[in-house]
């Protein structure tokens, strides 16, 4: 297995990192609840929201094309898992509520965790143990006794749940081929992300091709949410993500529930939380500080 490049950083501070690169996107569901408003159905708003950063991203794939060299099919493997989350996750979004989504999303953990143990030889130390037993207290107070969760699963709730499946196998191949450079992984992700929203609106849900005055009025809402907010917060996400075990990254990116959930509990008036929910979001911030603190102590390379 490759190594990565030697530029040290202490597994606090890319912890620290991914917490605030995940925090963003847990207002993922805000540019696609606006562009869904402004008149283009959710399946639309999926592929058009992430087509966007192609502008900027395809001019650079031509520059880092060589970076590809002996490693093309891990990193296409890669962005199609990932790709396959992000549709999934997204679809997910419009089709059920926003709490829903995120807390079935974030069983990722589990998935990552078993994937780390299985296919990379990841040790599970007791307070990572601990950090995931945590966690998945606070997904189940967070998912207790609201108007949001009282309704029995739907298409979009397993869509979510699948998303969090192919998030897991995605992140334990970056830490498989640490190498995959992140640029065109970034490239190839949206570019799958893409392909595969257009094809659920297609076939899935035969959904007409938005009007172009509707695509012009979504335009400035995707643009600046897609590139100048959440573009970047993929590049921390991936590079960190080829340092870190797959299954401290699920906890650690769990500050996406926290954001998504308390945003949409004051944004959405159907969303709103009672004190065991907040409660719940309390102990997957607590998860994430054992998983900091104690999961481990050596230093990481990136």
């Amino acid at each position: 297995m490759s190594t990565p490049a030697k530029n040290h950083f202490s597994d606090k501070t890319l912890s620290i990192a991914l917490v605030i690169g995940a925090a963003f996107w847990g207002f993922y569901w805000l540019p696609l609840r606006t562009i869904e408003a402004g008149g283009m159905s959710g399946v639309w708003s999926v592929a058009f929201f992430n087509a966007c950063p192609l502008i900027l991203m395809l001019p650079v794939l031509l520059v880092t094309a060589k970076q590809l060299r002996g490693i093309t099919g891990p990193t296409c493997f890669a962005a199609i898992f990932l790709g396959a989350a992000f549709t999934l996750y997204a679809n997910g979004l419009v089709e059920t509520t926003v709490i829903r989504a995120t807390m079935l999303y974030y069983l990722t953990p589990v998935w990552s965790t078993m994937i780390g143990v299985i296919w990379l030889g990841e040790h599970l130390s007791k307070a990572r143990i601990l950090a995931i037993v945590m966690a998945f207290t606070g997904l189940f107070l967070l998912l207790s006794n609201g108007d949001a969760t009282a309704q029995p699963l739907n298409i979009g709730d397993l869509y979510s749940l699948l998303s969090g499946i192919s998030w897991a196998f995605g992140l334990a191949t970056l830490k498989r081929w640490p190498k995959i450079p992140v640029a065109p992984l970034t490239t190839f992700t949206f570019i799958a992300t893409t392909v595969l929203s257009v094809l659920f609106a297609f076939i899935y849900n035969s959904t007409l091709f938005p009007d172009t005055d509707v695509i012009i009025d979504a335009l400035p809402t995707a643009m600046f949410w897609s590139i100048v907010v959440l573009l970047p917060c993929f590049f921390i996400i991936f590079t960190v993500s080829k340092v870190l075990f797959p299954g401290r990254v699920g906890i650690l990116t769990m500050s996406e529930v926290v954001v998504a959930v308390i945003s949409a509990s004051i944004l959405l008036p159907g969303e709103t939380m009672i004190w065991i929910q907040w409660l719940g979001a309390l102990a997957i911030v607590l998860a994430g500080l054992i998983e900091v603190g104690l999961g481990y102590t050596s230093s990481s390379t990136v």
